[in-house]
C-alpha cells in the first residue's frame, strides 16, 4: 500500500495522465514539491487508483474520493474496487475497464457508484486511465471524478 502523499506514486499518476491525455493532472502553478500533498488534501475532484490484482484493490483515494465513498484511507485501500459499484452493474463496469485497457483512457464516463453507507450516487464526466511506469510496465488504473449527484 502506498501512502497518501507518496512522491513516486504521484509521479506514476501524473505522468500516465499527461502521456495519455496530453495535459497535466495538477496545475503548473502548484510547486512540484507540493503537488502530491495538494492532490491528496485539496484537489476539488475525487481521484482513485487500483492495482493489477485479478480482483483489483484500491491503492489510492484522495480526500475528496474518501468523502464521496465514505471510507477512511485504511478502509478504502483495503477495498476491492468492484465493490464501489452495485452487483448488477459490475459486469458493465468490467466491460468499461476492459475498454480503458484497450484504448489507454476513456473520458466522459458516467455511472452509479455505492458509498460505504449504501448511498448511491452518480459519477459524471469521469476520466479513467491506465497507469504505466516509465519502463512501460502496467501498474493499474486511475479515475478522476469531477463531480457527483445522488442517484
Amino acid at each position: 500500500m502506498t501512502s497518501p502523499i507518496d512522491q513516486e506514486f504521484f509521479k506514476l499518476l501524473s505522468m500516465s495522465y499527461r502521456r495519455l491525455l496530453g495535459k497535466p493532472l495538477v496545475a503548473s502553478d502548484i510547486p512540484a514539491e507540493e503537488a502530491a500533498v495538494w492532490l491528496y488534501e485539496k484537489a476539488p475532484f475525487g481521484l482513485l487508483a487500483h492495482n493489477t490484482e485479478p480482483d483489483p484493490v484500491f491503492v489510492y483515494g484522495n480526500r475528496k474520493a474518501q468523502e464521496l465513498f465514505e471510507y477512511s484511507w485504511n478502509e478504502l485501500t483495503a477495498l476491492p474496487s468492484k465493490l464501489s459499484a452495485e452487483a448488477p452493474d459490475r459486469d458493465a463496469r468490467q466491460a468499461f475497464l476492459e475498454q480503458v485497457q484497450r484504448h489507454g483512457f476513456v473520458a466522459a464516463y458516467r455511472g452509479v457508484r455505492v458509498a460505504k453507507s449504501g448511498r448511491r450516487f452518480w459519477i459524471e464526466n469521469a476520466v479513467v486511465w491506465q497507469l504505466h511506469d516509465e519502463t512501460g510496465r502496467y501498474c493499474g488504473q486511475a479515475a478522476l471524478i469531477p463531480g457527483s449527484s445522488t442517484a
